[in-house]
């Protein structure tokens, strides 16, 4: 039987910056999570953790992964995603926030988990990025923000 109230809450951001004109966003490639290992990821991500609310969480996910330091004020929300993953047999909730000022050059701090990082241009992003990050970074463009997917209607 499973557990109830089990259901991963998680906070994602997307670190910002202009370059030449465009907009970039950092990305990590996964490795050695067990999830989605091996795909770009948006800039840092993970769960809620108890105690901790989603935008506190995103600052110290910023810390833990990239080694910047953000002042809460600087992140805003943009998008919720309620999404069903049917292989994982998971429910996720996970809320994204958006960052143009940190403190820090980002770099991989914890490599066990990540391989790389990476700015690409926000119009040009990598074929194997995780696809609710590309659904988010969607919403992101066209101003929505709530998406829930994964559920047969």
């Amino acid at each position: 039987m499973k557990e109830r109230f089990s259901v991963p809450c998680a906070s994602v951001l997307m670190l910002l910056k202009i370059a030449d004109g465009k907009t970039k966003v950092l990305l990590q490639r996964r490795q050695n999570t067990g999830f989605m290992d091996g795909l770009w990821d948006l800039s840092c991500s993970g769960h809620v953790e108890h105690g901790e609310n989603m935008s506190q969480a995103a600052v110290r996910e910023a810390k833990e992964e990239l080694g910047v330091d953000i002042s809460p004020d600087k992140i805003e929300f943009f998008v919720f995603i309620h999404k069903r993953d049917e292989e994982w047999d998971l429910t996720f909730c996970n809320a994204y926030f958006v960052c143009t000022e940190f403190s820090g050059e980002p770099r991989v701090c914890e490599p066990h988990k990540c391989s790389e990082i990476k700015w690409f241009d926000l119009d040009n992003l990598p074929a194997d990025l995780i696809y609710d990050r590309r659904q988010a970074l969607k919403a992101y463009r066209d101003g929505v923000h709530y998406i829930e997917y994964g559920w047969n209607k």
